[in-house]
């Protein structure tokens, strides 16, 4: 490891091996955290069934978890102010896995839903803190492709975590699933030990400066941004197997390998996003809100056919790519809050997963077609725009 002398500051710079191992560690963390994430979605019926439940009562299950991130992200940021960040690491990564170890031996309906409740409480101080450990890591102008590479783990999961997870459940048993997912938190703890560097803590950092962060209206517009950007993303993931059955006429067992190129639209746009957020952050963080408004229009106009829907599938996935660009705008505003503010972004993610769910639903319901969700989409995408254009402006308008 070296030092560069630039100005009055100065960056370290890590040994390309030493960094790749480190963010190898940070993206396996990302990689078992969302594949814990959505894998039980695809297992609801089994946990159902396992557990003597209702498959809408096992609908508990995925908000118990949801819960449990919005809860965890800013109880740890501000817990773990003052703590080296590699052992807040650790903290986030045990708790995990005594969540889904409880989760493999769960009994009952009450203790399973309390089990992914503890399992979902890391999942958010985990992104935001490994985003602050990989742009410690690097120069600036790099800072938002790293944090894209922690993102790409998140991406794999659902390119490769989640389809092998699934596999496992249904082939040995649910329980199987979630100790797959433990033991791959259990290799993420080692690898962080032996990888990622340990670094002293911020001697100014307290959780008052870390509460600082809730009183900074641009803080707050961007955290309403991140709420809304992606609800039109999981308002058509939510009901995609019914959308490709029932509209676009897809066969059911095609619709697991039809998920799997969403992801590789992910992973794509999640490497895309982090170089055009390090390029031109604000212009970026617009033109890939727009971006998904267009996305959500186009697929929910060409659903009923076989071929376009694919291609709108893929770059919806592609849409991924405002994740990276939407957490390093949330750290250059932060301040002294940096965790906070970092891990308030994936809180605000799990919020338009419930938004997009159930707005979503409601259209359904109301007599909108199972591909009616992109329309859903374009309306928080609408919202998103304009709570980001107050976000940029609501400082120079505060000085005026």
């Amino acid at each position: 490891m070296s030092e560069q002398t630039c100005g009055s500051q100065r960056e370290i710079v890590h040994p390309p091996s030493s960094l790749f191992l480190a963010m190898l560690a940070l993206g396996a963390g990302g990689l078992f955290i969302g594949t814990g994430e959505f894998s039980p979605m695809s297992l609801l019926p089994d946990l159902a069934k396992g557990t003597g439940v209702s498959i809408p009562t096992a609908g508990s299950y995925i908000s118990a978890y949801a819960a449990g991130v919005v809860i965890g992200a800013p109880a740890f940021a501000i817990i773990g102010a003052r703590w080296p960040r590699k052992m807040l690491l650790l903290l986030l990564l045990s708790i995990a896995l005594v969540g889904y170890g409880l989760s493999a031996t769960a009994w009952s309906y009450g203790s399973l839903l309390t089990a992914r409740f503890i399992s979902g409480l890391p999942h958010g101080a985990w992104y935001g803190v490994s985003a602050l450990v990989a742009a410690s890591m690097v120069p600036a102008n790099q800072k938002a492709r790293y944090i894209a590479y922690v993102m790409l783990g998140l991406a794999v999961a659902n390119v490769a975590g989640v389809p092998l997870v699934t596999w496992g459940g249904q082939a040995l048993g649910w329980r199987v699933s979630f100790a797959m997912v433990a033991a791959g938190m259990a290799m993420t703890a080692l690898m962080v030990m032996l990888f990622v560097p340990a670094k002293k803590p911020d001697a100014n950092a307290s959780p008052v400066k870390e509460l600082s962060a809730l009183r900074s209206p641009q803080i707050i517009m961007t955290f309403g941004v991140a709420s809304v950007s992606f609800a039109g993303m999981f308002a058509v993931y939510s009901f995609i197997t019914p959308a490709l059955t029932e509209i676009s006429g897809f066969k059911l067992h095609s619709v697991p390998w039809i998920l799997v190129l969403w992801g590789i639209g992910m992973v794509t746009g999640n490497i895309i996003g982090g170089r055009l957020a390090d390029k031109a952050l604000i212009p970026s963080i617009f033109g890939l809100i727009v971006w998904n408004l267009v996305m959500l229009a186009l697929f929910s106009l060409v659903g009923s056919w076989k071929l376009p829907v694919l291609f709108a599938v893929f770059l919806l996935g592609n849409g991924f790519a405002l994740v990276p660009a939407l957490q390093a705008h949330m750290m250059n505003i932060a301040g002294d809050a940096q965790t906070l503010a970092s891990s308030l972004t994936h809180s605000a993610f799990n919020i338009s997963n419930a938004l997009g769910a159930a707005f979503g639903g409601w259209a359904i319901s109301a007599g909108g077609s199972w591909i009616s969700t992109g329309w859903v989409g374009v309306v928080f995408s609408v919202i998103a725009l304009s709570l980001m254009y107050f976000s940029v402006h609501i400082n120079k308008w505060s000085q005026q």
